[in-house]
């Protein structure tokens, strides 16, 4: 990772508080290691990020044996919550649950000038933006999936979590949705960042048989 204390950090921490075991991984894409490392997601803004989380995880799991990899839980916000849910679509061997908020789920729906720097023109590069979508993906789910979403997100518009839940809905998976009345983009008012913070909790450790201070 960068070296920067954000407060994404925080909340790792204090998930760490709560009994998990907390792997937080820049996968390619990401600033601080060159160009070279921030181009590799030119045409797939999934694969690639999803892989290096993977292989952290491996590489943690054989470090430390005392790391449970059979109850494995991916949560995240914005590009990381479409990183989330495209885990468990993806790879359920690997994750067992996902949280997932504000993730933009259909490229073609985000903010043009960003995209088409990774994927190119959607009406000339079609595959790369089909292939980045979750939606085609939804019958595969297996695992508990929670999809958290701002209503009033001006950023990732709320259609991407709408869209993906029907999607899930018409092919009969089972998934929870949590709509925030009055969020935007970013979750931090008293009352409702740590409301939501321990409604995730309460959902990875069911879905984990976690108990309090469980890994």
């Amino acid at each position: 990772m960068t070296k920067s204390r954000e407060w994404w950090t925080a909340v790792c921490q204090w998930f760490a508080e709560q009994g998990f075991a907390v792997l937080a991984t820049d996968g390619r894409g990401t600033p601080g290691r060159g160009v070279a490392w921030q181009r590799a997601v030119l045409g797939d803004r999934l694969r690639p990020v999803l892989e290096d989380q993977i292989d952290a995880l491996h590489a943690a799991v054989e470090r430390y044996d005392v790391l449970d990899s059979t109850r494995v839980g991916i949560r995240g916000w914005s590009f990381s919550g479409y990183l989330a849910a495209g885990a468990v679509l993806h790879r359920p061997d690997v994750f067992h649950v996902a949280v997932a908020g504000a993730a933009p789920v259909d490229r073609r729906l985000y903010d043009t000038y960003w995209e088409e720097r990774y994927l190119g023109h959607p009406d000339v590069q079609r595959d790369a933006y089909e292939r980045c979508s979750l939606l085609p993906y939804a019958h595969r789910l297996t695992r508990p999936l929670m999809l958290v979403h701002g209503l009033d997100d001006d950023n990732v518009f709320p259609v991407h979590t709408l869209r993906l839940s029907a999607a899930l809905l018409a092919a009969g998976r089972p998934h929870t949705v949590l709509p925030l009345s009055g969020a935007g983009h970013l979750v931090a008012g008293e009352g409702q960042a740590d409301a939501l913070l321990q409604l995730e909790l309460a959902f990875l450790r069911e879905a984990l048989g976690a108990t309090a201070r469980e890994v």
